[in-house]
């Protein structure tokens, strides 16, 4: 069962959600909004557009987060997860409120739809690869996040069905080349780290070789992380590892593309993680536009 059988807006709290919202409009108007002048509060609509066919539909609960802060109601068209297209625009959702207050929050709103949105569409892209390979893996994101938006981009990874990876440095232990010299040996960091983690947290290690993931996988790793090999030299040491470490979690990544994707898939690799999820992922392209009132002719009876 994938997440979009889920609703995924339940994982988010009420209050980050609030918080996030007032930020973001702190940001963009942090004084006097001059423009609010010219339109006033006068109730208007505003047609939320999506103009990049075939887009996965990702972050409704954080652009309605930025409205309600406002005041304003949104009405969705189509739900979390939908496949926007194949028209070249689509009529997305509707927003109601304050002429002024739906331009205060536009922008903000309409950010993080087109960010969360062309994540959302580059996962399900990179799952249809898989599924098509009859591959049974985890296609995973990294931290390789934008500061200040990492649930955001976190949550689009949900909705496009991908797993999420670890949140941060807190939430699992990733001990890398840096941590590996800084304390001398694969060995020593993981013991280190086993150390103050304790039973509730996995502990993962990047390496460079097989010989090195054997290592790591004695010393109690849970999942290598074979970094930066080339797909033949991945499957080769992924099957020899599997074989000495059957419960070992075998993690590929380091330079993988959605085009190179399929050339990574073995049976015998878990997990293939790429960057590309976030780092240079195309954003879907969505406009908001407010409704010209419609204007009613004046008929002239003659007396």
């Amino acid at each position: 069962m994938t997440t979009l059988h889920y609703d995924l807006s339940h994982t988010l709290p009420p209050h980050t959600l609030s918080r996030l919202a007032r930020e973001w409009l702190a940001e963009d108007t942090p004084n006097f909004d001059p423009a609010g002048l010219c339109v006033g509060s006068h109730e208007v609509e505003a047609r939320l557009l999506c103009k990049t066919p075939c887009s996965m539909l990702a972050g409704r609960p954080f652009f309605t987060a930025v409205f309600t802060e406002l005041s304003c109601t949104v009405e969705w068209a189509h739900k979390e997860g939908a496949q926007l297209g194949p028209d070249a625009v689509a009529q997305t959702a509707v927003v109601r409120g304050p002429a002024r207050c739906i331009l205060l929050g536009e922008r903000p709103a309409l950010n993080c739809l087109a960010r969360a949105s062309g994540i959302a569409t580059r996962c399900s892209q990179l799952q249809s690869i898989v599924r098509e390979a009859g591959w049974h893996g985890h296609v995973a994101g990294t931290r390789k996040t934008t500061p200040g938006f990492r649930l955001v981009e976190k949550y689009a990874m949900l909705v496009g069905g991908v797993s999420m990876h670890r949140q941060d440095l807190s939430g699992m232990v990733m001990l890398k080349d840096n941590h590996i010299w800084a304390s001398g040996s694969i060995t020593q960091a993981v013991r280190d780290a086993r150390s103050v983690c304790g039973f509730s947290s996995k502990i993962e290690v990047e390496c460079g070789s097989r010989e090195e993931g054997s290592e790591a996988a004695t010393a109690g790793a849970d999942i290598v992380m074979l970094d930066n090999f080339k797909p033949q030299e991945l499957h080769a040491a992924a099957q020899l590892l599997k074989e000495e470490f059957p419960s070992v979690l075998i993690e590929a990544s380091g330079g993988v593309t959605p085009d190179s994707l399929p050339q990574y898939l073995s049976p015998h690799v878990d997990i293939i993680s790429l960057g590309c999820i976030t780092q240079g992922c195309p954003v879907v392209d969505f406009s908001l536009k407010v409704q010209k009132p419609v204007a009613f002719p004046i008929i002239f009876q003659s007396k």
